[in-house]
């Protein structure tokens, strides 16, 4: 148990940095492992929800009413928006935006990570998604980046999406449209005060999925789970409304071919030069504190054959930790 506490440790604290939006974006002070700090949500409950596919480089449109699906759960406040992102990909930049109305109203999102088996692993509170000005093709925001790295073995995460009764107390400060003008055309901007948006229960959520290379965090055990196998959700939906779909990319492809966990082995032995290189390059990545790297050549090392990649990680990590 100790190892386990100290390898999961030293992932994340490889990706903490990381999981910060980019500079464009407020600094906050939390971290996303400290899941104590959102709603504790029963699992029936969360079985219970309809949980809707999104898939890589779409851009999945959400419009939260009354109507909607929504949790008896407190802490929550007026409807959710539940999502199933393929974990199976490789590192993960998930984008959530939630749109400024024409009521000047916000719905300001927290976000839960859970991992395949529906335990919770990161939390973004309302406070991460901060507000972004308007384009020239996106209107005033919320909005945050959240980087993601799914456990080996895990095939979706679940993303919940919520509004808390603390988030309905407070507004957010906008940009005057005048000023914003001003700015983006080099004027001078005009000494006028600026609109006070409302969070609201309700709003337009937007959520894109697309793979990352960087350092992120953790989602779900580091080497799978000894415990009961994937939860089923009791429904999946089809999305209410995807932007056009964007071919995948190579990267991409490539990364959804070598995700699996431990996958089967070659039935020939691996070439000796071929196993010393795999387990050099693991002590090296885990040396730097690339954790990621070092799980993407475990996983490589193993489908080529190899059986003392695992048992290099393991040392290593362990060393350093």
């Amino acid at each position: 148990m100790k190892m386990n506490k100290s390898l999961i440790a030293l992932c994340l604290s490889a990706g903490l940095l990381a999981s910060v939006p980019a500079v464009s974006f407020a600094e906050v002070n939390f971290v996303p492992q400290n899941t104590t700090a959102a709603p504790a949500i029963p699992a029936t409950a969360l079985q219970q929800l309809v949980w809707t596919p999104v898939d890589q480089a779409k851009t999945q449109t959400t419009s939260l009413s009354g109507g909607g699906q929504s949790l008896n759960v407190p802490g929550i406040s007026g409807p959710v928006a539940a999502y199933s992102v393929p974990a199976n990909i490789g590192e993960l930049n998930i984008t959530l935006t939630s749109e400024v109305n024409k009521q000047t109203s916000v719905y300001a999102p927290n976000v839960l990570i859970l991992d395949q088996n529906m335990t919770p692993s990161a939390f973004f509170p309302s406070s991460y998604f901060t507000y972004q000005e308007p384009g020239v093709m996106s209107a005033d925001r919320l909005e945050g980046v959240m980087r993601l790295t799914p456990a080996l073995g895990q095939q979706k995460i679940y993303v919940l999406v919520f509004t808390t009764p603390q988030d309905l107390q407070q507004t957010t400060t906008l940009i005057d449209p005048a000023k914003a003008y001003a700015k983006g055309t080099g004027n001078a901007v005009p000494d006028i005060p600026d609109p006070i948006a409302r969070h609201v229960t309700e709003g337009t959520l937007k959520l894109k999925v697309k793979t990352s290379s960087a350092s992120s965090v953790l989602v779900g055990p580091l080497f799978g789970s000894s415990g009961p196998g994937p939860v089923t959700v009791g429904n999946t939906a089809a999305p209410v409304y995807s932007a056009p779909a964007a071919a995948p990319s190579t990267a991409a492809v490539a990364a959804s071919a070598t995700a699996a966990s431990a996958p089967a082995a070659k039935s020939e032995p691996v070439l000796n030069d071929t196993e010393s290189y795999f387990n050099n390059a693991i002590k090296q990545a885990v040396k730097e504190g690339n954790i990621d790297k070092a799980l993407k050549l475990l996983n490589e090392a193993e489908r080529l054959g190899s059986t003392s990649a695992r048992s290099t990680f393991i040392s290593s990590v362990k060393g350093k930790g």
